[in-house]
């Protein structure tokens, strides 16, 4: 205590001796701040004052990220919008594509029950042959109209430089009843027309068909009555 007592008077001591005396115009301003409530008042900023600007800015930086939140909010809603629009435009393609296949092969089952049903129809079995035994169709061939129907059931698919080609045999000689491709098996097909037919061949020709089968290439072939 003693030593901090003595640190404080040499310190006053010092001050005192090295005191600078103001000029008079200084000291009168000084009391004159001091007595004039408005100078006075003039310079105080209150602390509403200083935290308007900071608040305005807080304000306005709040508000640019709710908006940047805002817009990417939308973005993302109208991006799953989008998904699952075109996800149910898929569906609904799928869907019909179903559709109209299940409707395809019901027309198909309801035009062979017509014609299995007809009593007019001769239905002939065309079995595979020595060079292709899986080949298989049927002939609905309706005896009172000479209209010809074929069913084919198991034919691969040809070269684009190859058709099939189906052959009625009358009297010992063949008739073309026209070509066609494989692209798909049970499809019934209107073929051309004949009055009779001792039975019916396929074979594999060119494309466009040839005026005489090729016996070699013959792929099926069914008889509509019984061999004398």
């Amino acid at each position: 205590m003693a030593e901090r007592k003595a640190f404080e008077d040499a310190l006053e001591k010092f001050a005192l001796q090295n005191a600078v005396v103001p000029p008079r115009q200084v000291k009168d301003g000084f009391l004159e701040a001091i007595q004039n409530s408005s100078i006075n008042q003039s310079k105080v900023i209150t602390m509403e004052q200083t935290n308007a600007p900071a608040q305005r800015n807080g304000s306005a930086r709040f508000m640019a990220a709710a908006s940047v939140v805002l817009l990417l909010a939308c973005g993302w809603f109208a991006y799953r919008y989008y998904t699952q629009a075109n996800d149910l435009k898929e569906s609904n393609r799928d869907l019909q594509t179903r559709l109209d296949s299940a409707e395809n092969t019901l027309n198909k089952i309801i035009d062979e029950q017509k014609l299995i049903k007809d009593p007019n129809i001769t239905v002939v079995n065309m079995v595979g042959s020595t060079a292709a035994p899986q080949s298989s169709a049927n002939v609905f061939w309706d005896t009172a109209s000479a209209s010809v129907f074929l069913m084919v059931k198991n034919m691969p698919k040809l070269p684009s430089d190859q058709q099939y080609q189906l052959w009625a045999l009358i009297d010992g000689a063949p008739k073309s009843l026209g070509v066609f491709d494989s692209l798909q098996n049970n499809v019934v097909l209107r073929m051309d027309n004949t009055k009779k037919a001792d039975a019916f061949a396929i074979t594999i020709e060119k494309k466009g068909g040839n005026p005489s089968p090729t016996l070699e290439k013959m792929q099926s072939s069914g008889r509509t009555k019984a061999p004398l």
